[in-house]
């Protein structure tokens, strides 16, 4: 195994780390959790945390296998999308879920240099 194949399954692995850490928090987050008070001011109510956290695993599970990758990237790139809005229409900062996005498109492009190929070519 080469140093490129190293380093490109770290950064999937620490990916899909990041977004199954988070949806096990929402997971495991109790009504009265300060998760839970954060996303209420933010219009999400406590059982729509759960539905969160199920589509964060899906996408971070498709992301992590090699056969679904490219679905998971594109998963993940859309749950960030959502985040960021939700943070914008709630006057909240975006700066945490546009860097996790940033993180999220460097991976991608790195495992699946097709995509950056695509984007970038002239057609």
């Amino acid at each position: 195994m080469n140093f490129k194949k190293i380093v490109t399954w770290s950064l999937t692995g620490l990916v899909g780390l990041l977004f199954i850490a988070s949806a096990l928090g929402k997971f495991t987050a109790l009504e009265k959790s300060e998760m839970a008070l954060q996303m209420g001011i933010m219009g999400i109510s406590y059982g729509t945390i759960t539905y969160l956290a199920a589509v964060e695993i899906l996408a971070a599970v498709l992301f992590l296998i090699p056969r679904t990758g490219i679905l998971g990237f594109c998963l993940l790139t859309a749950y960030m999308g959502g985040a960021i809005a939700v943070h914008l229409t709630n006057h909240q900062g975006i700066a945490w879920p546009c860097v996790i996005l940033a993180f999220v498109w460097i991976v991608g492009l790195i495992r699946f240099p097709e995509i950056g190929q695509r984007l970038l070519s002239k057609v």
